[in-house]
């Protein structure tokens, strides 16, 4: 029986600037520039402030990025599956 679930991060790796290599439980990876997806008065800090940014760490029960000041990201919108509200369609090529 195959595992139905979509696919969560497993690990996450800043490259440089927002660039980050995000690997996936069905072990696909992507490179992603995350700076798009950090909107909103929770991002500011992290946006402005290279060192908050680099915080980010996979949470396993949610399978997603976090930051120590609980801002997330989707994993759905991550993988690619779904669109950031109002941001159009930002899945890498």
């Amino acid at each position: 029986m195959s595992d139905s679930r979509p696919p969560r991060v497993r690990s996450v790796e800043v490259l440089e600037g927002f660039l980050v290599k995000i690997a996936f439980t069905d072990d696909s990876e992507r490179r992603l520039d995350l700076l798009p997806f950090l909107r909103g008065p929770i991002f500011d800090e992290i946006r402005e402030d290279a060192a908050r940014f680099r915080e980010l760490h996979v949470d396993p029960e949610l399978g997603t990025i976090v930051w120590p000041n609980g801002a997330d990201i989707d994993p759905d919108v991550l993988y690619g599956s779904e669109t950031p509200e109002g941001q159009g369609d930002l899945r890498a090529s």
